[in-house]
């Protein structure tokens, strides 16, 4: 049965939801600690002491601090991503020239993402900004660069829209996509390779959790091992223009690399591969099967 494509966008952005959603829940408390670690790597000697002095000085709760700006942002660019993924795979296709039921390479799947996450990036930098002010703000103040913190969602969206107005919402769009594009043609290629390696001939539809679970992991590090140092350089842009004006993309850059060395922009990795590889296998897991469930539903009727 030939699915209608509004009902197919439909399904896709349903389960790019679900897919997002177990993100979050599974990555959080290392997401939390990637961030702090990005922005102030003086605070911290390593993934443990910014644990500990994290549940030394805010408790439990700190390690969850922006999980709701953090699960709408994940649910909005994963809807997205995975919605226009299916879209982009169908452009790709007529750029090849093949039937749109034809399987595309892991390559062509790889550029079909890359191009997807183009547009996930306009619903990710608002709320990714309002959850890496979060995160950061108990180091914002130890460090005396604000006065007053801002402990909830509201509170910080009420900050920016009187500061910078709407398009303050949108520092760091640069960085974003600078990390978003070239990020994701390594997260898709390295999942759909990992997929195309269990598969061994078979077909791919066919692999069960566990392959999906790692397959989804090695793409989240393919992602992140690719463009890490961008996204340190985003988090800084984001966090540090609460306390005033910061430079952009190449000034934040060139400061960082002369001021703290190349090391600083890799501050935070090991929390961030952690997660990349929990977060991601859970994020194609829920995605697949979800997914999976629908269609099957849709061809029953």
């Amino acid at each position: 049965m030939r699915i209608n494509s509004a009902i197919q966008a439909a399904i896709d952005l349903t389960a790019g939801a679900a897919g997002g959603t177990a993100c979050v829940v599974t990555g959080q408390p290392f997401d939390t600690a990637k961030v702090k670690m990005q922005t102030f790597p003086d605070m911290y000697k390593g993934i443990v002491d910014c644990f500990v002095k994290t549940y030394k000085q805010v408790g439990f709760r700190g390690f969850y601090k922006g999980t709701t700006p953090a699960l709408v942002a994940n649910i909005a660019e994963n809807s997205v991503l995975f919605m226009c993924y299916g879209f982009c795979q169908q452009i790709v296709r007529r750029i090849v020239g093949v039937d749109r039921k034809t399987k595309l390479s892991d390559l062509q799947n790889a550029a079909a993402g890359s191009f997807a996450s183009a547009f996930a990036t306009l619903v990710l930098c608002p709320t990714e900004l309002v959850k890496c002010r979060l995160q950061a703000m108990h180091e914002m103040q130890l460090s005396g660069k604000i006065i007053q913190g801002h402990n909830t969602v509201w509170s910080v969206v009420k900050s920016v829209i009187q500061r910078d107005g709407p398009l303050g919402f949108y520092r760091g769009l640069s960085s974003t996509l600078l990390r978003e594009v070239p990020g994701y043609f390594f997260f898709f290629g390295g999942y759909e390779l990992s997929r195309t390696f269990f598969a061994s001939g078979r077909s791919k539809d066919e692999l069960g959790p566990i392959p999906l679970l790692l397959s989804g992991g090695f793409g989240g590090s393919c992602l992140w091992i690719a463009v890490y140092p961008v996204d340190c350089v985003k988090s800084r842009i984001q966090v540090l223009s609460m306390a005033g004006k910061q430079t952009g993309f190449m000034g934040t850059f060139v400061t960082v690399v002369r001021t703290e060395g190349v090391l600083a922009l890799y501050s935070g990795l090991k929390p961030t591969m952690i997660r990349a590889f929990l977060a991601n296998g859970a994020l194609f897991l829920a995605y697949e099967y979800s997914r999976k469930l629908m269609m099957k539903q849709i061809d029953s009727y």
